[in-house]
């Protein structure tokens, strides 16, 4: 199986004017390929160090892909950097010269002197118009240093892939162009398939000791991903075909849930709070709630939810049977901060009691709001089950 690395280049990233969100796009094509991800790193735009992360790269992975530095300024500078590294010098082609003309004379203007810079590529790459914008990429071909670790695919050549960084850009050439040709040169017959199954109530350490067995396995493969109140446990599987891929999945997918029963309130994109919300749609109640010092982060997962910014916590349950009494809501939740502490209080009314519980928050004090709010709906989950089962 081919291994790739991702190199994103833009000195705006890295001082954070703006998110990278091509990286993630990518990864998530190569994961359907069959192709392993390395690692991913991003480089300010500096000819020198990208010439040598992309050496770097090349030493251990068959496909590099950058993204971003093919604009026509003087800080645009993947052509340069990508020829460097290879040893070789830039090129103008005629043809991409062409489409840089076409396409800017859809806006009704001539191209300037200084973007026949994006007419330029290292010498002997190939080039792969760009019919949505005015940046040409490329591909570069290179003799592998080594033997390959997957017995031939690419006939010993490795191989450097230039794509734009503006995202809708990147992602039509990347699927119209560069996913055909991987497939191709790399003889690429192989899926990898992801199932995300998300757990609440459970710390991730509590789940690991349910589940190690399985994180051993080597494929498919188990992992865990903590986020604050949240647990992923992520099974992939590599496989000649998605019908494949999904039947090892779904043989770990049915250990967990044995396993973890209640704790997986979904999976891949469900939310905690729609979790929360079926649960309580099918007992049937109307919902309210109030929240106090979380600027209205439990307001905007559920409906009706009043904020109280002088709440004492000490109060809450109080200030809840009044908003339940108002609303004639047959159930309410209640969450209140006490930064200071690192702590809040929650309370849950239903129509068979009242119940309320102080928690306390060693992690990072930025994450509290929604660490108390994930506990809070997912109190409300579990309330809801418990009350419909019996």
């Amino acid at each position: 199986m081919p291994s790739a690395e991702i190199i994103t280049i833009g000195t705006e990233i890295l001082l954070g004017e703006i998110v990278d969100t091509n990286t993630r796009y990518i990864a998530r094509a190569l994961r359907g390929l069959g192709v392993d991800l390395y690692r991913t790193i991003t480089i300010g735009d500096n000819v020198e160090r990208i010439a040598e992360a992309i050496r770097d790269s090349l030493r251990r992975a068959d496909i590099v892909i950058t993204t971003g530095g093919l604009g026509p300024t003087v800080d645009d500078p993947t052509r340069e950097a990508v020829a460097k590294a290879l040893g070789v010098e830039t090129e103008f082609r005629a043809d991409l010269w062409q489409q840089v003309v076409e396409v800017i004379a859809r806006y009704g203007r001539k191209p300037s002197e200084n973007q026949k810079r994006q007419a330029y590529v290292p010498q002997g790459a190939i080039g792969i118009p760009n019919p949505v914008g005015t940046a040409p990429c490329f591909i570069v071909e290179t003799p592998s240093p080594q033997p390959l670790s997957h017995r031939e695919r690419g006939a010993g050549v490795r191989v450097v892939i230039s794509l734009p960084g503006v995202p809708n850009e990147m992602e039509y050439i990347l699927h119209e162009s560069i996913i055909p040709y991987l497939q191709q040169r790399f003889n690429l017959n192989d899926v990898i398939k992801v199932r995300i199954l998300r757990c609440a109530g459970l710390g991730e350490g509590m789940i690991d000791e349910k589940i190690g067995d399985l994180e051993t396995l080597s494929n498919p493969t188990v992992g865990l991903a903590a986020h604050t109140g949240i647990v992923d446990v992520r099974i992939a599987a590599k496989a000649r075909s998605e019908a494949e891929a999904d039947a090892m999945i779904a043989d770990i997918e049915r250990q967990v849930r044995e396993r973890l029963g209640g704790y997986i309130f979904g999976a891949d994109e469900d939310r905690l709070e729609d979790a929360a919300l079926n649960a309580v749609a099918k007992r049937g109640w109307t919902l309210t709630a109030i929240e106090s010092g979380l600027d209205g982060l439990l307001a905007r997962k559920i409906p009706h939810t009043a904020s109280l910014p002088d709440l004492e916590p000490a109060s809450l349950l109080d200030a809840l049977r009044a908003a339940r009494t108002e609303s004639r809501a047959d159930a309410a939740l209640g969450v209140a901060l006490c930064p200071n502490e690192r702590a809040a209080e929650i309370a849950l009314i239903t129509p068979h009691g009242e119940k309320t519980h102080r928690i306390t928050y060693g992690g990072p004090p930025r994450s509290l709001p929604h660490w108390s709010v994930n506990l809070a709906l997912n109190w409300l989950r579990t309330a809801a089950l418990e009350e419909h089962a019996a």
